[in-house]
């Protein structure tokens, strides 16, 4: 029994059973969830969570933190509306530090299902490929802080890919927990006080205006910190060492 085990990690359906899994339960969740998940709902169920946050805060807190991890974790729709309640529930802090724990806990287990699956065979099959490919693994390596926070940062990059691209690179689990932590931190502060605005919204029966990410005034900061991000690289450029 012990050696079949081994042998069914190593095979091609072993390797990618996590992922599987992964994606059986996004599926499910987005048939089951994809239209109970709306602003609409939170509207209406609005009194009944802030009776539940004022009668048992902690459970509360640790009860909502796990959900987000799980929308996360199977990429279920609805994680900016449980951003948004992170903000009506908790205010922007502590909202937004829940908010953080929650897509950090979920993103890391995309990271870790992804990486012991077929991200290790991946990492391998880059790191021993020869030419252009191998040039920009290695170009990677040698900024891999940078391009973790880069991703985090710009808006474009889908979280899902955030989370799956370290895998598929072979990036140590402590530098893509603490890229994650602090990388979504500026949106997640962003959308959480937005969600921390919401009474007023339900009073003029409104909904949040989710756009506010791209107004200058929010768009240029994270554009600049996204050039932070990249300033390693490009002095590394700058003095022909290798980069991207």
């Amino acid at each position: 029994m012990t050696d079949i085990v081994p042998q069914i990690r190593k095979s091609p359906l072993g390797r990618a059973l996590p992922l599987i899994a992964i994606a059986l339960g996004a599926g499910l969740g987005w048939w089951y969830l994809g239209d109970r998940l709306s602003f609409q709902t939170l509207a209406d169920n609005r009194d009944a969570l802030i009776s539940l946050r004022d009668t048992h805060y902690l459970a509360a807190v640790i009860g909502f933190i796990a959900l987000y991890a799980v929308i996360v974790a199977f990429s279920l729709p609805g994680a900016t509306l449980a951003t948004l309640t992170g903000g009506f529930l908790f205010a922007t802090f502590p909202g937004a530090l829940f908010n953080i724990a929650g897509a950090t806990f979920g993103a890391t287990a995309i990271f870790l299902a992804a990486r012991s699956g077929i991200g290790a065979g991946m990492a391998a099959r880059l790191e021993g490929s020869e030419g252009l490919v191998k040039r920009i693994k290695d170009g990677i390596d040698d900024n891999q802080w940078s391009m973790l926070f880069l991703i985090r940062l710009v808006p474009v990059v889908p979280f899902f890919l955030a989370n799956l691209i370290p895998a598929f690179l072979d990036v140590p689990l402590r530098r893509f927990v603490i890229s994650t932590f602090f990388g979504i931190m500026p949106g997640a502060v962003v959308f959480t006080s937005v969600g921390a605005g919401l009474s007023d919204v339900f009073a003029r029966g409104e909904t949040p205006d989710l756009g506010i990410i791209f107004e200058p005034q929010i768009l240029l900061p994270l554009l600049g910190l996204s050039a932070l991000a990249m300033l390693p690289v490009l002095l590394k450029l700058a003095r022909g060492r290798p980069g991207l």
